[in-house]
């Protein structure tokens, strides 16, 4: 069993930055890929970005492609999400998620391929 706790959310202007962070706990963090997802009102969760165990692979979901990073340190078990040049687009309730099974490439995009997952995180952005 994984542990993950979302912090970091709030309220943002348009054009500001925030970074998310995870915190993990209960198995070896640096085994997992690891990811985030968000989700809006009414809108299915959608895939924000991913990281291999070492750190040295990321991918981003189309939408925050260039504007934001995803960084891990293993040695405190933390994973982190930068998100710049925000915009209300962006509102939604973040999410972190564990794959223990460490897939790449187009399986990190699937929420399907992640068996833990936080409660989430609000992030707000007004106009």
């Amino acid at each position: 069993q994984v542990q993950l706790v979302e912090s970091g959310g709030g309220l943002v202007r348009t054009g500001g930055s925030l970074r998310l962070s995870c915190a993990a706990s209960g198995r070896t963090f640096s085994a997992y890929t690891m990811g985030w997802f968000r989700q809006a009102p009414g809108k299915e969760r959608e895939f924000v970005a991913a990281i291999n165990t070492s750190g040295g692979i990321a991918y981003y979901g189309d939408s925050v492609r260039g504007r934001s990073t995803i960084s891990r340190d293993n040695a405190k078990e933390m994973v982190y999400l930068e998100l710049n040049r925000m915009n209300p687009d962006d509102t939604a309730n973040y999410y972190c998620a564990a794959d223990p099974l460490a897939r790449l490439g187009a399986a990190t995009r699937a929420a399907g391929s992640y068996t833990y997952w936080g409660q989430g995180t609000q992030v707000t952005v007004s106009s």
